[in-house]
């Protein structure tokens, strides 16, 4: 079913917008999934990834050595919020935090994305400050954002007139963040202010 999805998205028969995709990657196909994603395309690129076993580590080399630490391997079924706010989350808005807190882990830190209905509105990464990267994903999710779900890789060191104010200013629904600042009264507070909902995951993503 998601090969013909992915197909009619290639090439619509009912005159809506064609949605281009260069590659596709699984842990598996089966036959008839190849065949439905073959179809007329010869520039689709289909990958098989196997899935990797839980608590590998994850190697990166620095100057003299190397650095091994525990691998993200985070899978949907890992997440698990914490509604740090008086207003606790959507059905809806709950489905788009844990996309937003999967999509994150991938984008270099400090790192910020904003989802709604499983699609990443815009995302901010490698900015020296989570206000920076914040802008950046609101440029690219435009008036897309309001309503929609926005998660950060590691906590917000501060609230008011900073990052998460903003966000709460600029129309976003609900925040997932690790939490463990000093300040996270402040962003519980200042979420409260403007009814946001504010989820803490308890792990970070943060990676460089």
């Amino acid at each position: 079913d998601l090969a013909k999805e992915i197909r009619e998205f290639r090439s619509p028969t009912d005159g809506e917008t064609r949605m281009f995709y260069e590659i596709v990657v699984a842990p598996g196909y089966t036959e008839k999934g190849l065949e439905v994603l073959k179809g007329k395309s010869k520039t689709l690129r289909i990958l098989e990834a196997k899935r990797s076993g839980k608590n590998m580590l994850s190697l990166r080399q620095v100057s003299g050595g190397w650095l091994a630490q525990e691998s993200d391997d985070l899978t949907p079924e890992d997440i698990t919020f914490t509604t740090g706010s008086e207003r606790a989350p959507t059905d809806s808005e709950l489905s788009d935090a844990k996309f937003a807190w999967l999509c994150v882990k991938h984008v270099k830190s400090n790192a910020i994305v904003i989802a709604k209905d499983n699609c990443m509105l815009g995302m901010g990464s490698g900015q020296p400050n989570r206000v920076d990267s914040l802008r950046i994903a609101f440029r690219k999710a435009g008036e897309a954002a309001k309503g929609a779900a926005l998660a950060s890789d590691a906590f917000f060191p501060f609230a008011w007139k900073d990052a998460v104010e903003e966000a709460c200013e600029n129309g976003i629904g609900t925040i997932a963040q690790p939490g463990g600042s000093m300040r996270d009264k402040d962003a519980v507070d200042c979420c409260n202010k403007y009814g946001v909902s504010l989820l803490f995951t308890g792990v970070r993503h943060f990676r460089h």
